[in-house]
C-alpha cells in the first residue's frame, strides 16, 4: 500500500528521471562505461580461449579506444536522448550505429598499432565481433530494464487515477492518448468506439474496444473497471448524446472532454483542462467557417472603438480584434470593475497591443464627443446596451436612453468624425418585438439604417457606412440562463423555467463575434445580416440535460418548477418579422434582411422626442410613442398591454 507521501516522493523522482539531465548525461555515462566494460571482457575472453598471454598496456590502449570511440558514436548518432519516457523501436538504429562505430575504430586501430600481435587475424575478427554483440546486447538490455523499471514506478503512482477510455480512433483522439500519456490523474485504458463488430484491434499500442448497445457498454465498465469517457471532439459528444452519454449516466461513468491544444498552459499541463461535460458541448454544433485571413486584412492597422466593451459580447469581439493586429483599440465602458479585469486580461495576453480602457457612458455626448475627436475611430463596433428583458420591462426610459438614444448618439459622432463604418449588434427579441428591450433595439435599427441611407442619398453630408447584425442568446453570457441554472443546481434546486414550451436559439460568444466581424467586413451600408443559429432548444430539456449532467434526476433529486412567462417574455424567438425575407450572402450562415425603410426626415423628430421623455421619465408616454414608432411592437404579459389599444397611428 503506497501512502501518500510516498507517492508524492516516487512522482518526484519520477519527474526527475523524466527530465532531459537524466536521459542526456547520466545516460551517456553509463553507456560508456558498458561500452568499456564489454571491450574488457571481450579482450579477456579471447585471450582465455585462445590461452595466448596478453599484456596489460595494450589491454589499456584498446580500453581508451573504445571509451573515446564510444563516447563519439554517442554524441554522433544521440543513442542517450530519449532514453525513458519516449523510447521507441526506431531509437535501436542509433544503438547499432554507435556500436558499429566503435567496432570499425578499434578495427582501425588494431590494424595500424597491434604490430606484433600474436593474435591471428581470425581471432582478431572474432574479438571484434564479440565486442560489438556484446555492447549491443548490453546497451539494449539497460534500456529494456531502465523503461521497465519507469514504467513499474509509474504505474505504482498512477495506481489509483481515474481509469479512461478515449471515444474514437481519428488522428485526436490518437494524439490525446499521447499528450496524457504522463498524466497524473487519468490512466488510458484504450480506445472506444460504437460498432457491431467486435474484432480486436490495437492502435497507439492501446486496445480498441466496441460496444453495440447498452449491455455490452454495461460489461466493459465492469470487466475493464472503467472510471470515464474522454471524448476527444465536441462533435463526439454531440453526436453520442442519446446513446453513450446515457449508458455512462447508467453506470455512473465520468464524461470528459479534451479542449484543444492552444488551451493547454505555459507549463504544458494539460490535465487541468480535461473537464467534465458541460450543456454548453451538447448545444454546439459544427463550428462555422470565417474567412480570419480577410477579416485580419479588413481590421489591420485600423484604430477601432468598441463600445460596452467590458460586456460578454464587447470582450470577446475586443480579444478577436486584438489578434489580429489593430493599430489602437479603444475600450469603452460605463463599467468599472469589469473594465478593469478586461484591462488587467489585455495587459498581461496583449501587450504588443495599443489599447486604451475609457470609461464612459453612450448616454453622454459629451463624453463620446471627447472620444472620438482624440482617437478618430475608423471603424466602431457598438455593442453597449441594456439587454434584460425584465428589467428593460419594469424601466422602459432607461431601456431607451441607452440602447435609442446612446446609440444614436455614437452613430451622429461616427459620421461627424468621419469613420468608415458602424457595426450596431442588436438582437432576435427586435424582430415583432413584445417588450420594451426588443423595441428600444429596433429603434436603434431603424435609427441606424435610416441615417446610412440618407447619406447614400447625399441629404446628410458624411461617408460613414451602418450595418447591423442580428443574432439570439449566446452561451455564457451575463445574465444568460445558463449559469443561472447551475447556481439553482449547486444549491440543491428548484430549477426555475418559465413556460414549459418555451425556446430559445444559442450561439457561442467567439462564433457570434467572429460572425459579426465578418458581416462588418462584408457590409456594403444599411443592410441588418441576420445569423444562422441553428435548431432552437427548448428551455425545460436544457434544465433537464444540466441535471442529469451534474448527476441528478430530474424532478426526483432536483425539482424543475415552471413560473410562468416573465413580463415582456415570449415562448419563441425569431430572427425575422412575418413581413420580412432574406438574401443569401458569400457566407451561408449569414443572410440580409430585407426590412421596412424609414425615411431619415421623417423620424427625427420622433427620436430627439424619446430623448427627451426618457430624460424626464415619462415611462407611459415613452412606451407610446415607441408602440407608434414600430407598430408590430405588441406587449405580452406586460403592464403596458392596455397601450396597444391606444396607439391607432403609424409612421
Amino acid at each position: 500500500m503506497i501512502t501518500k507521501d510516498m507517492k508524492k516522493s516516487l512522482e518526484g523522482f519520477l519527474h526527475y528521471i523524466g527530465g532531459n539531465f537524466f536521459s542526456c548525461w547520466l545516460v551517456l555515462g553509463v553507456d560508456t562505461f558498458l561500452a568499456v566494460l564489454c571491450t574488457f571482457f571481450a579482450f579477456v575472453g579471447i585471450h582465455y580461449i585462445t590461452a595466448i598471454d596478453w599484456n596489460i598496456i595494450r589491454l589499456l590502449s584498446l580500453l581508451i579506444v573504445a571509451f573515446l570511440s564510444s563516447i563519439v558514436g554517442e554524441l554522433l548518432f544521440n543513442t542517450f536522448r530519449n532514453t525513458i519516457r519516449y523510447s521507441e523501436i526506431r531509437d535501436l538504429w542509433r544503438i547499432g550505429c554507435s556500436v558499429v562505430f566503435k567496432t570499425t575504430c578499434i578495427f582501425i586501430y588494431m590494424f595500424f598499432f597491434f604490430k606484433g600481435n600474436r593474435l591471428f587475424h581470425s581471432q582478431e575478427l572474432v574479438f571484434i565481433l564479440s565486442d560489438g554483440m556484446l555492447t549491443l546486447i548490453s546497451l539494449i538490455t539497460i534500456r529494456v530494464l531502465m523503461i521497465v523499471t519507469y514504467e513499474s514506478l509509474v504505474g505504482m503512482v498512477k495506481k489509483a487515477n481515474m481509469k479512461v477510455l478515449i471515444y474514437g480512433t481519428d488522428e485526436k483522439s490518437v494524439a490525446l492518448k499521447t499528450r496524457l500519456r504522463n498524466s497524473n490523474h487519468y490512466k488510458i485504458v484504450g480506445f472506444c468506439i460504437y460498432s457491431l463488430e467486435h474484432n480486436r484491434r490495437i492502435l497507439a499500442d492501446s486496445r480498441i474496444y466496441s460496444f453495440s448497445n447498452q449491455a455490452s457498454f454495461d460489461v466493459l465498465i465492469k470487466k475493464r473497471h472503467i472510471q470515464g469517457i474522454l471524448f476527444a471532439r465536441s462533435e463526439f459528444v454531440k453526436e453520442e448524446e442519446n446513446r453513450l452519454l446515457e449508458y455512462c449516466k447508467m453506470n455512473n461513468v465520468k464524461t470528459l472532454i479534451a479542449p484543444s491544444i492552444s488551451e493547454t498552459d505555459v507549463d504544458g499541463l494539460f490535465h487541468q483542462f480535461v473537464r467534465p461535460i458541460r450543456i454548453e458541448d451538447l448545444l454546439g454544433r459544427e463550428e462555422i467557417k470565417i474567412n480570419m485571413q480577410e477579416i485580419a486584412m479588413e481590421y489591420s492597422e485600423k484604430t477601432i472603438l468598441v463600445t460596452g466593451a467590458a460586456g460578454s459580447i464587447g470582450s470577446e469581439l475586443c480579444r478577436q480584434l486584438a489578434q489580429n493586429g489593430v493599430r489602437k483599440l479603444i475600450l469603452f465602458d460605463s463599467a468599472e470593475t469589469p473594465l478593469h479585469n478586461v484591462r488587467l486580461e489585455f495587459e498581461k495576453k496583449y501587450p504588443g497591443i495599443d489599447f486604451v480602457p475609457v470609461i464612459g457612458d453612450v448616454r453622454s455626448i459629451q463624453r463620446l464627443r471627447m472620444v472620438f475627436e482624440k482617437y478618430h475611430p475608423q471603424i466602431v463596433f457598438h455593442a453597449a446596451a441594456y439587454k434584460h428583458v425584465p428589467l428593460m420591462e419594469e424601466n422602459p426610459c432607461e431601456a431607451v436612453f441607452v440602447n435609442v438614444v446612446g446609440s444614436r448618439q455614437v452613430a451622429d459622432m461616427a459620421v461627424e468624425y468621419g469613420a468608415e463604418k458602424m457595426i450596431m449588434i442588436s438582437t432576435d427579441k427586435a424582430v415583432n418585438p413584445t417588450n420594451v428591450m426588443g423595441a428600444s433595439k429596433r429603434l436603434a435599427e431603424i435609427y441606424v439604417q435610416s441615417l446610412g441611407c440618407a447619406i447614400k442619398k447625399g441629404t446628410v453630408k458624411g461617408r460613414t457606412k451602418f450595418v447591423t447584425t442580428r443574432f439570439g442568446n449566446v452561451l455564457g453570457s451575463n445574465g444568460s440562463v445558463i449559469p443561472h441554472f447551475k447556481e439553482q443546481i449547486e444549491n440543491g434546486g428548484p430549477v426555475t423555467v418559465t413556460h414549459k414550451d418555451i425556446i430559445r436559439y444559442f450561439m457561442t460568444i467567439p462564433e457570434a463575434c467572429r460572425l459579426v466581424m465578418e458581416a462588418g467586413m462584408m457590409g456594403e451600408g444599411n443592410e441588418i445580416f441576420v445569423f444562422e443559429m441553428g435548431e432552437p432548444v427548448k428551455i425545460v430539456d436544457l434544465a433537464t440535460r444540466m441535471i442529469e449532467l451534474a448527476g441528478y434526476r430530474p424532478d426526483e433529486d432536483i425539482k424543475i418548477e415552471f413560473t410562468g412567462l416573465r413580463p415582456g417574455e415570449k415562448l419563441y424567438e425569431e430572427l425575422l418579422s412575418t413581413e420580412e425575407n432574406t438574401l443569401p450572402t458569400s457566407n451561408k450562415k449569414i443572410k440580409i434582411a430585407k426590412v421596412r425603410h424609414y425615411e431619415y426626415n421623417d423620424i427625427l423628430a420622433y427620436y430627439a422626442e424619446f430623448e427627451n421623455l426618457a430624460r424626464n421619465a415619462e415611462v407611459m408616454n415613452t412606451v407610446i410613442l415607441m408602440k407608434k414608432v414600430v407598430p408590430e411592437f405588441i406587449s405580452k404579459n406586460s403592464r403596458f398591454e392596455v397601450l396597444d389599444k391606444q396607439v391607432g397611428c403609424s409612421v
